[in-house]
């Protein structure tokens, strides 16, 4: 229980502050554009309830995909430095499944950590590309109030890709081979992601019950 209580514990208060400077930050960015395009102003000569409620969406989908863009440096950050506890955690997990002794060493430690940090160079420069076009693409009235909703989906898929591939790294998976069987399997990686999201109801338990959901739902695609 302490390998999942301790993490979770100091991934709640960097998750919790994060989060308000995230929220913070995204409202600068957004009343800076605001002021940089004069749009207050214009919408108070107008005097349009409908084009008032237009900007006032678009203001609120640029918010979220700001604090997406934000949550996701968070996210690949917490991954990269959790990722002998996450591995570990992964292994033990399967190891419970399959009855059987889990050893883990120093060696594990170094080989996982270099494999996580191209993993995680890897989707995080995709990952801030497609966000970046997200966050343009927001700026359009109607059809950009759709982005959060492609953002939140394209979040659990690469959070749900990472936290699987510890097990596709102990089952002998090349990088390479990991990314090709998750594009195939993309429902697992976007349903692990779902579940690390609804988790932050209960945020000390997220991270730990993501990569235990993870290792269930690779040994279950192992066996079938």
């Amino acid at each position: 229980m302490k390998i999942i209580l301790r993490p979770g514990i100091v991934y709640s208060i960097l998750f919790i502050l994060a989060m308000f400077i995230f929220w913070q930050s995204s409202n600068s960015v957004v009343s800076w554009i605001s002021s940089q395009l004069q749009i207050e102003n214009w919408l108070q000569k107008e005097r349009n309830a409908w084009l008032s409620f237009m900007f006032l969406m678009t203001g609120m989908m640029l918010r979220i995909l700001l604090v997406l863009l934000y949550f996701s440096f968070f996210k690949w950050i917490i991954l990269l430095i959790g990722s002998p506890v996450f591995a570990y955690l992964s292994g033990k997990t399967e190891a419970i499944i399959e009855n059987k002794d889990y050893q883990f060493s120093q060696q594990d430690i170094r080989k996982i950590f270099l494999r996580n940090l191209k993993l995680t160079m890897r989707n995080c420069g995709w990952q801030t590309i497609y966000l970046i076009a997200l966050i343009v693409l927001s700026l359009l009235p109607v059809i950009g109030w759709i982005t959060p909703v492609i953002a939140l989906l394209m979040e659990c898929y690469y959070f749900g890709f990472a936290m699987h591939d510890f097990s596709y790294a102990r089952s002998g998976l090349s990088l390479s081979e990991s990314m090709a069987f998750s594009n195939q399997h993309k429902g697992l990686s976007i349903g692990n992601g779902l579940l690390f999201y609804l988790m932050h109801l209960i945020i000390v338990l997220a991270p730990a019950y993501a990569i235990i959901a993870a290792t269930v739902t690779v040994h279950q695609q192992k066996e079938s």
